[in-house]
């Protein structure tokens, strides 16, 4: 059971900014606006604290979220798509005028058991 998948469109985007960048990371931080975006940074560029919950791996690419945050999504299963448009982040897929996205759905009654979301 996953938490977090992403899209071949949005892994392909992935893809492309590990080879430019080298080792990613993805971070789901929960602010208002483009801060409840996911975003991608380059791995020594993002400092990581006990308040931050590692989901899963989205291509080799370590996927966190604020705890605080995740308390609010525990009961969703996460989807990382890219869409044009710029947003307002320092997220690496800015300069190609994409952002990265959150599609969700609520884990079945099954899901959340598995998961320990009761």
């Amino acid at each position: 059971m996953k938490r977090i998948d992403i899209t071949k469109e949005a892994l392909k985007v992935v893809e492309e900014l590990k080879e430019k960048y080298g080792e990613l990371i993805f971070h789901q931080s929960g602010g208002c606006c483009d801060g409840s975006a996911p975003m991608i940074f380059e791995k020594e560029d993002m400092y990581l604290d006990e308040s931050d919950i590692l989901l899963g791996e989205l291509g080799g690419v370590n996927f966190y979220m604020n705890k605080d945050q995740f308390e609010y999504w525990k009961h969703t299963h996460l989807t990382v798509d890219i869409t044009k448009g710029r947003g307002a982040s320092f997220s690496l897929e800015i300069p190609l005028g994409l952002r990265f996205l959150i599609h969700s759905r609520l884990f079945t009654d099954e899901e959340n058991n598995a998961l320990g979301n009761y």
